[in-house]
């Protein structure tokens, strides 16, 4: 990871120019993961695009998303030690992504993410040239994808259907998309939206 010392002087950048940062957001059980797994594949070898890997803490298994773990105590250290672009707190847990993240942006690549909607103001004063995609999913969907998940009781997947319906995006940089269906069709709209932001990050570099 980037050291401390070269992230605080990158920060004083801000906001990180030539790429661009493609924020997932949406819903518990609207299929982020799944989307962003299509895309991965379809773009398979393609150095312009960087799947971020979050760091969380929380034990990783077959039944969620890849990603690194680390205990909080740990976490709150590699957090003071500018190891993350930027952390913050969803469902009891702390979640965190590289301070890579920053580079990769800065020298021109598209770098994606799966983050929480609530941080979506920090991104925009952290990113120039940020692509909000909200994945979403009728409320049957959700309902019956968090229930196969089996991770939580009755009352907690009702709770999560309703934070779902308290946060609203809006803006010029925000695509929604809808993955009720076939994720192939959610998929390639994604895949049309990092081809825009490659394209962007393109140009960029040329000028």
């Amino acid at each position: 990871m980037v050291s401390a010392l070269i992230e605080r002087e990158l920060a004083d950048t801000l906001p990180i120019r030539n790429g661009v940062f493609v924020a997932v957001v949406g819903p518990s059980g609207a299929g982020k993961d799944t989307v962003i797994g299509f895309a991965k594949a379809r773009f398979a070898g393609e150095t312009r695009l960087e799947f971020v890997r979050r760091v969380i803490t929380r034990p990783s298994d077959s039944a969620s998303e890849d990603h690194d773990t680390l205990a909080d105590a740990a976490f709150a250290e590699a957090e003071a030690d500018g190891a993350f672009a930027i952390c913050w707190d969803a469902h009891g847990l702390r979640y965190g992504l590289p301070a890579d993240v920053d580079w990769a942006v800065a020298n021109g690549h598209v770098a994606v993410a799966n983050v929480s909607r609530a941080i979506i103001p920090a991104l925009r004063e952290r990113y120039a040239n940020l692509a909000v995609v909200e994945i979403t999913a009728t409320p049957e969907i959700l309902a019956e994808r968090l229930a196969a998940r089996g991770r939580e009781s009755r009352g907690e997947v009702l709770a999560r259907l309703a934070r779902s319906t308290s946060v609203t995006l809006s803006g010029p940089d925000v695509t929604s998309i809808d993955n009720s269906g076939a994720r192939e069709i959610a998929g390639e709209r994604f895949a049309e939206v990092l081809r825009k932001a490659m394209a962007f990050s393109d140009l960029s570099d040329q000028i």
